[in-house]
C-alpha cells in the first residue's frame, strides 16, 4: 500500500504541474491567435474559438484527457472566472457612465506607455506581460474568493490558499520594465487595491445574492453588476492600475480560450444527448440572426454602418462575449473600446427582470410565457425608439451613445426573451432552453449563471459546450467586422442582410421543422 506521505508530496507536486500545465495551453493559444491576425485588423478572438475547440478535442481524443478535461482542474478553474473578467468591465462601465451623464472630461491617461518592441509577432513586450499576467490574475483572485469562503470541496479545494498566494505574488512581479511607468510604486499599489476591491465586490454580490434568495434566486453576477459600476462611477477619477489594465486586454481571451477546451473536450459525447442537435442548431443559426438581425436594423433604421457605433451595439445589445472580448482589448478601434464598457452595462439594470422571470420560471420548472411575451413587446417598443435616435444622431458622439445605450437596453430584451419563448413553443425544456439561449446570443450573464446552476446541474456542466459550439459562427461575425475595419469602419451591407436572413431561416427550421 502507497505511503500516505508519499502521496501527500505527490498530490503538492500534481498542482504545481497543473499551474505549468495550463500557463502553457493557454498563453501560447492567445499568442498564436494575435500571431494569425497580425497585420489584419481582424480580432484574435475569431481564431482563439477555432484552436481552443480543436485543442479540447485532441486532449480528450488522444486519450489525455477525458470529456470535460477533469485531469485539468485548474484550467476549469480558470473557464469559472467569467465574473472575475467582467467585473473589470462594469466597473469601466460605471466610469464612463458617470463621465457621460455628467459631461466630465478627464485628461488623458499618461500613467504608462507601453512598450513597443514586438517580442512575438503581433504581440508587443507589455501585452505580453498582460496576457501572462492576467493569467495568474485569474487563478489569483478566484482561488482568493474561494478561500475567503471556506470552500475546500473538489480536486482543488485544499490548494486554493496556495494558489491564491502563487497567482497573486506573480501577478504583482509581472510589470514589464520596459514600459513607462510614471511612478512604479504608486502604480504596483494600485494593482493591490484593485485585486482587492474586486474580491470586495465577489463576497458582496455574493452575501446579497443569498440574502435574497428566499424571495427571488437572482444570479451573482447582476449584484456583481451592481456594485461594480455603482464603484465605477464613485470613482470615476481612478487610474487603471496594472490589474486592471491586463484584466481588460486580456482577462476575457483567456476565460474564453479555457472555455472553448473544455467545451471541445464533449464534443464526441455530447452530440449522444436527446435533444442536443436542435440547442446546437438553435445556437448557430441565433448567432446569425440576433447578431446580423441587430447589425441589419441599425443599418436599414438606425442608418448607420460605422463599426464605432455596430460593435459595441452588438456587445451590449447581446451581452456578447467575443464581441465584448475584442472591443475592450482595442481590436476594434479606440473608440469603439471606450464605449463598450458602458454599453454591456445598460442592459444589466434591465436584468433585475430578465432573472425575476427566469428565476421564478426555474423554480416552476416551466417559462412563465406571458410575462416573457409582454417583456418581448417591450423590447420591441424600446428598441424602435433607439432607431430613430440613432437615425438623427448625424455622426454626433453623444447622441450616437444616447441611441446606442437604448439600443443596447431594447434589442437585448428581445434576444434574451424573443430567445426563450421561441425555445419554448418549440418544445424545448428549461434547461435546455437556458443552455440555447446563451449560446445563441453569447450571453456572458445568462452562461455564468447556468454555469452557477441556476437552471440545475445537468445544465451547469453541458454549457461549457453548448456555448463553445456557436462560436464557430464567429468567423462570420469577426470576418465582417474586420472587412469594416479594412474599409474605414464602414460594414459591407448586403452580406449583413444575408447573413441575417440566413438566421432567421436556421432559428425557425431547426425549432419547428428540423
Amino acid at each position: 500500500m502507497p505511503d500516505a506521505h508519499l502521496l501527500e508530496q505527490l498530490a503538492g507536486l500534481q498542482i504545481l504541474n497543473q499551474l505549468l500545465l495550463s500557463l502553457a495551453l493557454l498563453v501560447p493559444m492567445v499568442l498564436v491567435a494575435r500571431t494569425a491576425v497580425a497585420g489584419t485588423r481582424y480580432s484574435p478572438i475569431l481564431i482563439i474559438v477555432v484552436f481552443g475547440l480543436l485543442m479540447g478535442y485532441i486532449l480528450q481524443a488522444s486519450q489525455v484527457s477525458q470529456p470535460g478535461l477533469p485531469q485539468f482542474s485548474l484550467l476549469g478553474l480558470v473557464s469559472r472566472t467569467t465574473i472575475v473578467a467582467l467585473t473589470v468591465s462594469f466597473f469601466i462601465g460605471g466610469q464612463e457612465l458617470r463621465k457621460l451623464l455628467g459631461g466630465i472630461k478627464l485628461d488623458p491617461d499618461d500613467m504608462v506607455t507601453p512598450s513597443t518592441e514586438e517580442v512575438v509577432l503581433g504581440t508587443g513586450r507589455t501585452q505580453l506581460i498582460f496576457i501572462i499576467r492576467s493569467f495568474f490574475l485569474l487563478i489569483g483572485i478566484e482561488a482568493l474568493y474561494r478561500t475567503l469562503l471556506g470552500d475546500d470541496s473538489g480536486e482543488l479545494g485544499r490548494f486554493y490558499p496556495l494558489i491564491a498566494y502563487l497567482g497573486l505574488i506573480i501577478s504583482v512581479i509581472l510589470i514589464d520594465h520596459k514600459a513607462r511607468v510614471a511612478n512604479k510604486r504608486r502604480y504596483i499599489v494600485m494593482g493591490l487595491i484593485e485585486v482587492a476591491s474586486i474580491v470586495a465586490i465577489l463576497l458582496g454580490s455574493r452575501s446579497i445574492a443569498l440574502w435574497v434568495e428566499p424571495l427571488i434566486a437572482l444570479p451573482q453576477i447582476f449584484f456583481c453588476m451592481i456594485l461594480a459600476s455603482g464603484l465605477g462611477a464613485l470613482l470615476y477619477r481612478w487610474r487603471f492600475g496594472p490589474t486592471i489594465r491586463a484584466l481588460l486586454f486580456a482577462g476575457i481571451p483567456v476565460v474564453l480560450a479555457a472555455t472553448f477546451m473544455i467545451g471541445g473536450s464533449r464534443i464526441g459525447d455530447a452530440f449522444a444527448i436527446e435533444g442536443i442537435n436542435a440547442i446546437l442548431a438553435y445556437g448557430f443559426f441565433g448567432q446569425m440572426f440576433w447578431m446580423f438581425g441587430g447589425i441589419a436594423l441599425l443599418m436599414l433604421l438606425g442608418r448607420t454602418a460605422q463599426a464605432r457605433n455596430l460593435a459595441p451595439g452588438m456587445a451590449g445589445s447581446l451581452s456578447h462575449s467575443g464581441l465584448t472580448g475584442a472591443c475592450t482589448a482595442g481590436d476594434l478601434g479606440p473608440i469603439s473600446a471606450l464605449r463598450a464598457p458602458i454599453m454591456i452595462n445598460v442592459p444589466f439594470f434591465g436584468h433585475i427582470f430578465v432573472f425575476t422571470i427566469l428565476a421564478m420560471s426555474a423554480d416552476r420548472g416551466a417559462l412563465l410565457l406571458w410575462p416573457a411575451l409582454l417583456i418581448v413587446l417591450i423590447g420591441i417598443s424600446v428598441t424602435a425608439w433607439s432607431l430613430r435616435t440613432m437615425s438623427r444622431a448625424n455622426g454626433n458622439d453623444a447622441a450616437e451613445v444616447k441611441g446606442l445605450m437604448q439600443f443596447s437596453f431594447g434589442w437585448q430584451i428581445c434576444a434574451v426573451f424573443g430567445s426563450f419563448v421561441l425555445l419554448h413553443l418549440g418544445g424545448v425544456s428549461l434547461g435546455f432552453g437556458a443552455m440555447a439561449a446563451s449560446s445563441g446570443i453569447s450571453h456572458f450573464g445568462l452562461f455564468a449563471a447556468t454555469q452557477g446552476g441556476m437552471f440545475g446541474s445537468d445544465a451547469a456542466e453541458l454549457i461549457p459546450f453548448v456555448f463553445s459550439m456557436p462560436f464557430l459562427v464567429h468567423p462570420l461575425v469577426f470576418f465582417m467586422f474586420g472587412q469594416a475595419m479594412e474599409k474605414d469602419g464602414n460594414m459591407p451591407r448586403l452580406p449583413a442582410f444575408i447573413l441575417a436572413g440566413l438566421g432567421l431561416a436556421g432559428v425557425l427550421y431547426a425549432l419547428f421543422v428540423g
